[in-house]
């Protein structure tokens, strides 16, 4: 079965997570530098079988876009441009960065570690990942 892999893409940063074979288990896969987003993922392609894509959909509090979310509209644009048969599901991410620092802190990561916003990247790409999986099978 092929996996299904999640991007948490920002300016600098993109956070990704993938499925295991059996699209049970969503877990951490990297963190990139976003301009090396696309070549990236040419080779993660070329390596694994890859369903879907989720790309996460930045929005404020009332359902309206954030602030971010025209870079990251940019970006799927890009991305489709680059992998047109590949199929892409926007998520909501709200909130993704505030339980991905919770669940560093809930890990009993030091506060050194918690500062790594590179793991804050690749926990919220894994945390929209898992949530997908769960709605998906109810």
């Amino acid at each position: 079965m092929p996996r299904i892999l999640s991007i948490d893409y920002g300016q600098k940063r993109t956070g990704i997570a993938v499925t295991d074979e059996m699209q049970i288990i969503a877990s951490g896969l990297t963190t990139i530098p976003s301009a090396t987003a696309i070549a990236f993922l040419k080779d993660y392609f070329a390596k694994e079988k890859v369903e879907a894509v989720l790309i996460g959909e930045p929005k404020q509090m009332n359902g309206e876009p954030s602030e971010s979310a025209s870079i990251i509209k940019g970006f799927v644009t890009h991305f489709t441009n680059h992998f047109p048969d590949m199929k892409v599901i926007r998520v909501d991410e709200r909130f993704t960065s505030k339980m991905a620092f919770q669940t560093m802190i809930d890990s009993g990561l030091s506060k050194k570690q918690r500062q790594n916003k590179a793991l804050i990247d690749e926990i919220s790409a894994t945390i929209m990942l898992q949530d997908y999986l769960t709605r998906k099978l109810f």
